[in-house]
């Protein structure tokens, strides 16, 4: 009912910057928070950062003043800006989203989304 379409990885070198995107569509009544993680080989998924309907952001400690999270509720759209990569930043990114759905059969019901993720890679 909802894809959740990130774009935007890849490979820079250590200090580099690059903006992920994350495009919601299907049957959206509205979306409350969304969220960026990364997960690295060998280790568990973790939050980056946040961002709810309203804009109040949350961030990680490895991220802060670095990283950007942003949103374009009109576009049903997240952003996460990241910038002074570093070499401990390489992981697969994953958006993560909280849908109101519409449905036929049951009205508006709340569903959490993920992404299929996308690479991103700092050399050092």
């Amino acid at each position: 009912q909802v894809q959740l379409v990130e774009s935007g990885g890849g490979s820079v070198q250590s200090g580099g910057s690059l903006r992920l995107s994350c495009a919601a569509s299907g049957s959206i009544f509205s979306i409350n928070a969304m969220a960026w993680y990364r997960q690295a080989p060998g280790k568990q998924r973790e939050l980056v950062a946040d961002i709810t309907s309203g804009g109040s952001t949350n961030y990680a400690d490895s991220v802060k003043g670095r990283f950007t999270i942003s949103r374009d509720n009109a576009k049903n759209t997240g952003y996460l800006l990241m910038n002074s990569l570093k070499p401990e930043d390489t992981a697969v990114y994953y958006c993560n989203a909280d849908v109101q759905v519409s449905t036929t059969a049951w009205g508006i019901k709340g569903y959490r989304y993920w992404g299929q993720g996308t690479q991103v890679t700092v050399s050092s």
